[in-house]
Order: structure tokens, then sequence, then C-alpha cells
């Protein structure tokens, strides 16, 4: 599981970077500026879950299912908050509908937070 975790966080922060750059300098003249504030939002969170990730491969040791649940959360939270993120903020560009798009940001926001709470239960249940 560990190695499935590092290499997971290590492919999610190449891809954060590479997203951050394209918004910033790619992005920058081709949507509002609304947008390119959800577009960072994105990223922003993309980061910090990464590094949730990271941190989760510290904590394998304890062979514990909370732990594999959390690394799941994060994962599909990454993949549902801030790739509708990125998806949203490209509508102009793309010519995407928002549809069902909308709905998917928060679906990817309860991701985090359940990834979290089960951390927060393997932490508590591994003394």
């Amino acid at each position: 599981m560990n190695k499935k975790i590092i290499v997971t966080a290590s492919l999610f922060g190449i891809l954060a970077v590479i997203l951050g750059a394209f918004g910033a300098h790619g992005l920058k003249s081709l949507i509002s500026s609304s947008d390119l504030e959800n577009w960072k939002t994105g990223v922003s969170y993309h980061f910090y879950h990464t590094l949730a990730l990271l941190f989760l491969s510290t904590m394998v040791r304890y062979r514990d299912r909370f732990i594999e649940f959390a690394y799941y959360a994060f994962t599909a939270g990454i993949f549902l908050f801030s790739g509708s993120l990125y998806l949203l903020s490209t509508r102009a560009v793309t010519g995407l509908e928002a549809g069902i798009l909308g709905p998917i940001t928060p679906i990817g926001g309860l991701m985090f937070i359940l990834g979290w709470v089960f951390l927060l239960l393997a932490a508590i249940k591994n003394k």
C-alpha cells in the first residue's frame, strides 16, 4: 500500500504543478478572473490533498483499513473536486455545459472530508 500511495501522490504532484503553471500562463488571457480563481482553488486543494496522501504513506505501518479508506477518499476528492473545478473553469474555452459538473464539486469536497475523518479514526484507533 505504501508504494501505491507514494506513486499516486507523486503523479498527483506532477499534475498539480503542470496544471498550476498552465492556469497561470496558458489560461490567464483565455478565461475570466473569476474562472481563474476557481482554477486556482482547484489547484490549491489538489496540492493540499497530494500532501495529505504523502502523509498517509507514513502511516501505512499501522496496516489499518482507515488509512486505505482515506487514500481512496483523498484520491476521489482530487478527481471530483479539483477535476470538476478545472472543467468548470474552462467552459468558456471548451464549450462544455455545466450540467452535471456543478453537483460533482461538493461530492468531491465530501470525499476530502471523509478522507480526513478516516485519518482521524486511524489515529484514534492506533495509539
